[in-house]
């Protein structure tokens, strides 16, 4: 009982073996099996990690160092109190696109993108931004959170990310028509290993089906000389051990008003694991909501000024702990050390650029799943807190930021220029504020095809909440 509360009365959790059951975060597994399952949540983390470096043309193995390194960070800023593994983040693809005017196969090098500096200003901003807004909610708590960002909107925010980065497919899928036969397969794969593979194997739908899509590439292209073969030269002439490639930021006024607005973004996202991660483990975590937007922003500041990319936590490993139901925030010690580890491998790095110089049928597979699922997601947020789309407020909201975020309709005020992502973002926060209820009326609840003039004579339903 006396490290129990030495446990809540301390910084950091402190943490109890437990040898079965449920694990919880302040809680540990014998050493042997803590590292096994860090190894796991290695696994899970390490497809979206590599891929989203790859589409900005960032390289693979800074941004799984930093991975690593912000993750330790963001286990310190929190007390080893909230589960989390930090990887790349998908929200900065399309804005850093347009702020580096980088394409595939444009660009190659060590870091392929030789505009990246601007791209890592943005990016520092951005983390300065996230860990302000982490600082002010530490201190003032969390409830305005929730009032500027209800479900509605945090579901249409994820769902135009997913919706924006959508047109990024045609670049590695639509080279050839091997190329778009390889995605089209690689899709087929990551589908059949979530729905058909065993047990915890289904939790490494990206990373198995990516490795199957490639390795049939490989026996086409390579064997058969149907399509461009992947060139290995690379590999061989890269080390063993070495630095990772570390590149300095840029802070530029343009891309820097692009980018740093993904900040609100990220804030969505960590809120929503955050809840998710209580409500796996039946804990109340919002009062350590703050401390992880001030750690999520820190990893990404310190990933930005040396060549990472931003990071945020992943719902591929929230997955891994609703499996295994094993939830100790040590895991992701043993994670994030064998992520570090992992950027000191030259050789690990040019395996991973066979796949967009070699195989871009292949990553383009994965980039309709990975879009698709983000998509998907924001869909996912709406179902489980039953958003009513009978309401008008609701149903606008969401499609005007949808639209937006799918078109990528920017605006541009002077020397201020504001993605479509972004756009879509504070449109959603600032269309819903107006659109809010003030004094609940029955006539609100009409039904969603009605509020388009599609069904005028609907009768109508009602309400289930926000």
């Amino acid at each position: 009982m006396a490290t129990r509360t030495a446990e809540k009365q301390g910084y950091f959790a402190g943490w109890t073996v437990k040898r079965e059951g449920i694990i919880a975060p302040d809680e540990r597994l014998p050493w042997g099996q803590t590292i096994f399952i860090g190894l796991q949540h290695v696994l899970a983390m390490f497809g979206s990690t590599f891929i989203a470096p790859i589409l900005m043309g960032f390289n693979p193995n800074t941004a799984i160092f930093f991975s690593g390194i912000g993750t330790l960070i963001f286990f310190l800023v929190v007390g080893g109190r909230v589960p989390s593994y930090l990887g790349s983040s998908f929200s900065f693809i399309a804005v850093v696109a347009i702020a580096t005017g980088y394409a595939n196969g444009v660009y190659t090098g060590p870091a392929l993108n030789p505009r990246i500096g601007l791209a890592l200003g943005g990016i520092v901003v951005a983390g300065i931004v996230y860990a302000i807004i982490g600082l002010i909610v530490m201190f003032s708590g969390y409830r305005w959170i929730d009032y500027l960002m209800p479900p509605v909107v945090t579901g249409a925010i994820v769902a135009a990310i997913g919706l924006n980065l959508a047109p990024a497919v045609i670049t590695y899928a639509g080279g050839s028509q091997f190329n778009t036969w390889m995605a089209l397969i690689t899709v087929l794969a990551v589908a059949a290993v979530a729905v058909y593979m065993p047990g915890p194997l289904r939790r490494l739908p990206i990373l198995l089906g990516g490795i199957i899509g490639y390795v049939i590439d490989l026996i086409f292209a390579n064997a058969f000389h149907v399509g461009k073969p992947i060139d290995f030269s690379g590999i061989g002439n890269a080390a063993w051990i070495g630095l990772p490639h570390f590149s300095t930021p840029t802070f530029n006024g343009t891309a820097i008003s692009l980018i740093a607005p993904v900040a609100v973004i990220l804030v969505a996202e960590n809120t929503g694991h955050v809840k998710a991660v209580a409500a796996m483990t039946g804990r109340n975590l919002d009062r350590y909501l703050g401390r992880a937007f001030l750690g999520d922003g820190l990893a990404t500041i310190v990933s930005g000024f040396f060549g990472g990319t931003g990071v945020t936590t992943y719902a591929e490993n929230i997955g891994v702990m609703a499996v295994t139901r094993i939830y100790s925030t040590l895991v992701f010690i043993i994670a994030a050390a064998v992520a570090i580890l992992l950027g000191f491998c030259p050789k690990f790095g040019q395996l991973i650029l066979t796949l967009p110089n070699g195989a871009p049928g292949v990553l383009g597979g994965l980039a309709i799943v990975l879009f698709g699922l983000i998509a998907a997601t924001g869909g996912r947020i709406w179902v489980q807190n039953r958003v009513d789309f009978s309401k008008s407020r609701n149903l606008i909201t969401a499609a005007v930021a949808l639209i937006i975020g799918a078109s990528n309709l920017g605006i541009q005020i002077g020397s201020f220029t504001l993605s479509g992502l972004g756009v879509a973002t504070f449109g959603a926060i600032i269309l819903y504020q107006i659109l809010r209820e003030r004094n609940p009326q029955p006539e609100e609840a009409v039904t969603a095809d009605s509020a388009v003039g599609l069904n005028p004579n609907a009768e109508p339903e009602p309400g289930a909440g926000e």
